[in-house]
């Protein structure tokens, strides 16, 4: 985790939740927002049948809600926690307040807004992909280096991995059986070796 100004960290006030705990529901007030700073935390959505669907998963020095605690009063989402996690929680008031006073607290705040909205954007632009298959190699290759052969390690379960991509586990378990019959990955458990990244590379016209 990055080491963040002292003055951050002194805004927030640590909250412990247990595993499986919920951190806020949807239409739960955003009267603020959290920093993670030991644990995880799973973010998602539920669809019209009532199914869940995966939005983020978020660990220490990540931010969780700060977008929304600006601009809106209730949350659109739900956050729960993973495993035994501290979380920070910032009042709103308390962090205007910083921000009138401090021009440096206004500037973190304008780079943290502005680096989520990146990610969201590239977030988008994953999941309209057309295929599994691409938005899988899209993810693999998030973390892979460039080089001809990199390993990656899943931080998810796959069933948990699928609903962050969007589809269920059975449709991922194909996409990655496919890719591996291909000799591009193999596949051992929560590891995968890429084999060549060039080439997941020219299937997204990186």
């Amino acid at each position: 985790m990055n080491r963040l100004p002292d003055k951050i960290v002194d805004l927030g006030k640590p909250r412990k939740f247990s595993r499986g705990a919920s951190v806020f529901r949807a239409g739960d007030s955003s009267a603020g927002f959290f920093l993670i700073r030991s644990g995880a935390v799973r973010v998602f959505q539920l669809d019209e049948q009532g199914r869940e669907l995966d939005i983020a998963r978020l660990g220490p020095g990540e931010f969780l809600g700060e977008a929304i605690a600006f601009v809106s009063e209730r949350f659109p989402f739900f956050a729960q926690a993973v495993e035994d996690s501290e979380i920070a929680f910032f009042d709103r008031r308390t962090v205007l307040r910083a921000i009138d006073a401090e021009p440096a607290t206004a500037r973190f705040f304008i780079e943290l807004l502005a680096r989520k909205c990146v990610h969201l954007s590239s977030r988008v632009e994953s999941l309209g992909m057309k295929t599994v298959r691409q938005r899988l190699v899209q993810y693999l290759l998030d973390d892979c280096s460039g080089s001809s052969r990199c390993v990656v390690e899943l931080p998810l379960k796959k069933s948990e991995l699928a609903k962050h991509l969007g589809t269920v586990n059975e449709t991922l378990s194909r996409a990655l059986k496919q890719i591996e019959n291909e000799g591009l990955i193999e596949v051992k458990g929560k590891t995968i070796g890429i084999r060549n990244c060039p080439a997941l590379r020219g299937e997204l016209k990186i």
